[in-house]
């Protein structure tokens, strides 16, 4: 008999039964929203198996990669009927042509009518822009009807390289003011993190701010755990990475998954007692593939996580 027992990696998507789901967490991953590659998507024969229509699937441009790849990307999750919402990263953007030919391929070949911004993940800019505030001034998203800029619930070293808040912090008061001034729904989608109230005391101190911007939390999705250790050591986690390196000292729960259970479980049960909390949607970055997080969607989600195909 073998003495740890591992879950298979899915080959396709198994529905939960209702008597399975927490009511709370259910409530609390609907409408979530999920981060692909191309690289990752083309693992995927048919989003529609996994995911539930209307998913707003993220895709995350890293330094170079074609946006050929990225268009092509969005074209096909289009054509499945998934809301693309593609990564804009400032620092790997050259100038404003470069920009308005990405814009108008997407628009133009995938229909793309939202975006994310964020600086990106690079030292040293390419060009002419550093700020995600610099591509939001440029005016070329005029027409898109929703814009999502990046928020950091612990922090984030390459912006405040002195550790503290204060430049992401105003960063976020600009976005504020300029979410007055368009017509595109604005949000803020976070970095992942593993504890619930790091998050919540984020949240509550950026309307205690005066800012108001509906925050999509991020969460990663189940992995292993050395996995999850190398991506949120490399993405700048701050203080709740604790919760991977306890983990990481029972060696009876070394080589299984890490999933993000307990910490949605938390933030939902918080949010069911104060339903003004900011935190609206759920983000996932499906660290250990993308069907291994569908599949956790699924398993704890309940109706509103079923896929597109089962439904």
């Amino acid at each position: 008999m073998a003495l740890l027992q591992f879950k298979k990696k899915p080959t396709e998507a198994t529905p939960a039964t209702a008597q399975d789901v927490n009511p709370e967490v259910a409530a609390f991953l609907e409408d979530y929203s999920i981060e692909v590659m191309p690289r990752t998507a083309e693992k995927v024969e048919d989003f529609r198996d996994w995911l539930p229509a209307g998913t707003r699937v993220y895709i995350a441009h890293i330094e170079g990669t074609p946006i050929e790849d990225m268009v092509a990307t969005a074209r096909r999750l289009a054509r499945e009927g998934y809301p693309v919402m593609p990564h804009f990263p400032a620092r790997i953007i050259k100038d404003r042509a470069m920009l308005a030919d990405w814009i108008a391929r997407y628009q133009g070949e995938a229909g793309v009518d939202q975006a994310l911004m964020l600086a990106g993940g690079v030292d040293t800019p390419h060009g002419q822009f550093d700020s995600s505030m610099q591509l939001l001034e440029t005016g070329l998203f005029g027409d898109f009807k929703r814009l999502h800029v990046a928020g950091h619930p612990e922090g984030n070293r390459d912006i405040d390289p002195s550790g503290g808040n204060a430049n992401v912090d105003a960063a976020l008061r600009w976005k504020q003011r300029f979410s007055e001034t368009t017509d595109a729904e604005m949000a803020i989608a976070t970095q992942f993190a593993f504890e619930a109230q790091p998050i919540i005391d984020w949240a509550d101190s950026l309307r205690a701010g005066g800012i108001d911007l509906p925050v999509h939390i991020g969460i990663a999705g189940p992995a292993k755990l050395q996995t999850m250790i190398k991506f949120a050591m490399a993405c700048g986690v701050g203080p709740s990475i604790r919760v991977l390196q306890r983990r990481a000292k029972d060696v009876s729960k070394l080589l299984l998954p890490f999933e993000p259970t307990e910490v949605v479980t938390r933030l939902a049960a918080h949010k069911a007692a104060n339903p003004d909390f900011n935190v609206t949607n759920v983000h996932v970055f499906p660290l250990g593939g993308i069907k291994t997080a569908a599949q956790w969607a699924i398993d704890h989600g309940g109706a509103a996580a079923v896929p597109a195909s089962h439904a």
